[in-house]
């Protein structure tokens, strides 16, 4: 059943929005949102009428022409033309899902009452949401500091009749869409255009989206981590939470415990080991994930904080009678935390290529690449090449995104945060990590069976059965290309209580 989500000053947090996508739930603006929207748009009129004085981007050119004024019958052109001349995104299309959070979060910004829009203007934002109208935005063209300009600009040329969209799986003109829908462009008045434009949805979009994405494959890092635990016929010493009270970092209790709990009543975990220590990809999970937690923890409180803020310039503050130029727009706090983001969750591909490494060793009574008669067969020989690979180009991603700085706009613009470069770049990581962990998925799905009869803990042994269902044992060599896609979609739909994911 399709619920509806009110725009107000409610705060916005990833359980909160991951049920919104869940349910598939529409957006309508509160009263409370309506009040803010229609009170900063009639105090910026009233002050535009006697007001002779430049403000920045409501009156005046933008960037380095902000000394430039313009007159009263020209500012409607002027925001029009802001937004056509900004739309220069290149590269890839921004995916679907990111193209929507940036509509919800740009709703929810303007919906406090300090960009001086008018409501007709997020309503038709909301009419876009609603209905899945989702403009067509490309990954290019931010610097993450004066707003995402060319993502935004591409996603606000649909409200002026203008750009792509995509509906009903198809990519076709906007004039097509208001046509259909017996919409008129909506004519931007004073500052709307930059309302629109200055802000940090793009990052913020692609941040949630790794947010939501790297809890769910922390979850499953621990999840195929305690199936290789067995499968290598590891002590369970080194998840004894004595050991992590004396070191008593959150993430790294959490996740031994998130260990012994797979694992309890595994009869391989009990039974008594030939092996004194193990290798540190398997004693370490809990010091290693851990982290990559904690990491988890920090950017995603710095994203909650963005997400519930105003991040477009000039703000208008209609209880103190001002108007502000200043930089809420600048990505600095997002740069930083997507490259933290990136190294926590490409360190969790780094410690797994480890493990499909050991396993296919022909250490500890498994075979040689976990296959029967190696030599005739390579078995799971090559998997481990792709691991290998994927982990080095996620280092390679890894490098910080926020370092990196470049002057534009004439030099008004001559520190930038890079940001979204940031974002771009993590998400790919996520990605990647998602292909290394089905490959260890593989490796220890493959090697469990070398430890039959003994049997795993049943949580373990009931997702080993519904994962062979989709990969089932590798007898002798097949196209483990379609074995890896075949995880990739297993883990993809695997589903994780909301409680679970973001306790």
């Amino acid at each position: 059943m399709q619920t509806t989500h009110y725009i107000s000053s409610e705060i916005l947090d990833l359980p909160l929005l991951n049920a919104i996508f869940e349910d598939g739930a529409t957006l309508e603006l509160s009263e409370e949102a309506k009040l803010n929207i229609n009170k900063s748009r009639e105090f910026l009129v009233n002050k535009m009428k006697n007001n002779e004085t430049p403000i920045y981007g409501i009156n005046t050119g933008f960037g380095s022409l902000c000394n430039v004024k313009i007159s009263l019958e020209n500012l409607s052109q002027l925001q029009e033309n802001l937004v056509m001349s900004h739309a220069c995104g290149t590269g890839e299309f921004v995916p679907k899902p990111i193209i929507k959070l940036m509509l919800l979060l740009k709703i929810q910004s303007l919906s406090y009452g300090y960009s001086g829009v008018q409501i007709e203007t997020v309503e038709r934002l909301i009419d876009f949401y609603n209905n899945d109208i989702l403009p067509v935005i490309y990954t290019q063209g931010s610097l993450g500091a004066s707003g995402d300009l060319a993502p935004l600009a591409h996603l606000s040329l649909p409200l002026i009749g203008k750009g792509e969209v995509y509906y009903e799986n198809k990519r076709v003109s906007t004039e097509e869409i208001m046509a259909r829908f017996n919409w008129q462009p909506i004519k931007l008045q004073a500052k709307e255009g930059l309302a629109l434009l200055n802000g940090t949805q793009f990052m913020s979009a692609y941040g949630i989206f790794s947010l939501l994405k790297s809890y769910k494959l922390s979850y499953l890092a621990d999840l195929i981590s305690a199936v290789s635990i067995d499968a290598f016929d590891c002590n369970m010493s080194p998840y004894n939470a004595l050991v992590h009270l004396v070191r008593p970092h959150r993430g790294q209790i959490k996740t031994a415990a998130r260990i012994l709990e797979f694992l309890q009543d595994s009869e391989l975990g009990l039974s008594e080991k030939k092996n004194v220590q193990d290798p540190y990809s398997f004693r370490c999970i809990p010091q290693v994930h851990g982290a990559s937690k904690d990491t988890l923890s920090f950017v995603h409180k710095t994203f909650k904080t963005e997400i519930n803020s105003v991040t477009d310039n000039p703000n208008i503050f209609v209880e103190e009678n001002m108007i502000i130029s200043g930089g809420n727009f600048h990505g600095q706090t997002l740069a930083l935390a997507f490259d933290y983001l990136g190294i926590a969750m490409a360190e969790l591909g780094n410690i797994s290529e480890r493990r499909i490494y050991q396993l296919v060793s022909g250490l500890r009574d498994l075979p040689a690449f976990l296959v029967n008669n190696p030599g005739l067969n390579s078995g799971f020989m090559i998997p481990q090449y792709t691991a290998a690979s994927i982990v080095s180009q996620n280092k390679q991603l890894a490098t910080p995104a926020s370092v990196d700085s470049i002057v534009s706009s004439n030099g008004q613009e001559d520190h930038v945060s890079m940001g979204a470069n940031g974002a771009t770049k993590t998400l790919r990581i996520l990605e990647n990590l998602e292909t290394i962990l089905a490959i260890e998925l593989m490796n220890a799905s493959q090697a469990m069976a070398f430890r039959e009869p003994k049997k795993s803990s049943p949580l373990v042994e009931s997702f080993l059965k519904s994962y062979r269902v989709v990969v089932p044992f590798v007898k002798e060599d097949r196209l483990l290309a379609d074995d890896i896609h075949a995880s990739v979609a297993f883990l993809q739909s695997f589903s994780i209580d909301s409680e679970i994911l973001f306790e």
